[in-house]
């Protein structure tokens, strides 16, 4: 992996970035109304099923983000960040990743657990690896709620951060995710 030495990330990691942040929100936001608003009923299962269409593309988004990442490494921190705070965005973007990971795999397994289909953007269905199953609904199920609310709570956070360096900071991170001339 070679080191980026310039101020910005690539132009496909900031549209990797946006769209797929775009996704996490869109899907958190609807499956929260589902869960904790919307009443039961038919207009309910049709929601679920698109919160599942929309939150499926971050498996296959995932992927292609990581290899980016890996292949296309992320711009240094100013010099004005302590080591320890450098650790902690680290950390942070690492769990986010991970988070981004389980968090659909989590819902999938629900969702088969339960005897349901997993659709990707109303084009298909992720072939169903497990069998209807009570047992892994119970673990499936409570993973992907806490787990939600954990991502939520990340994704504020690193909003938060992101507007703490650009207004109170006064540095070039926000920047380095919004502004780019090469590919």
């Amino acid at each position: 992996m070679k080191e980026n030495t310039g101020t910005y990330y690539t132009k496909t990691a900031q549209r990797l970035h946006w769209i797929m942040a775009t996704i996490f929100i869109v899907a958190w936001a609807i499956g929260f109304y589902c869960a904790n608003i919307m009443p039961s009923g038919p207009a309910k299962e049709s929601t679920i099923d698109l919160h599942k269409n929309i939150a499926t593309l971050i498996l296959f988004l995932i992927v292609i983000r990581v290899f980016w990442r890996y292949t296309h490494p992320a711009p240094q921190l100013p010099d004005s960040i302590s080591p320890l705070m450098k650790r902690a965005a680290h950390a942070a973007h690492m769990t986010l990743y991970l988070i981004l990971i389980i968090l659909p795999v989590s819902g999938c397994l629900l969702s088969w657990g339960s005897g349901y289909n997993v659709p990707v953007a109303y084009l298909f269905d992720i072939p169903r690896l497990v069998a209807k199953n009570p047992q892994l609904v119970s673990i499936a199920k409570p993973v992907h709620i806490y787990l939600s609310w954990f991502a939520g709570a990340l994704v504020v956070v690193h909003i938060l951060a992101a507007l703490k360096h650009h207004f109170v900071d006064k540095d070039s991170v926000l920047l380095s995710m919004v502004r780019n001339k090469k590919a």
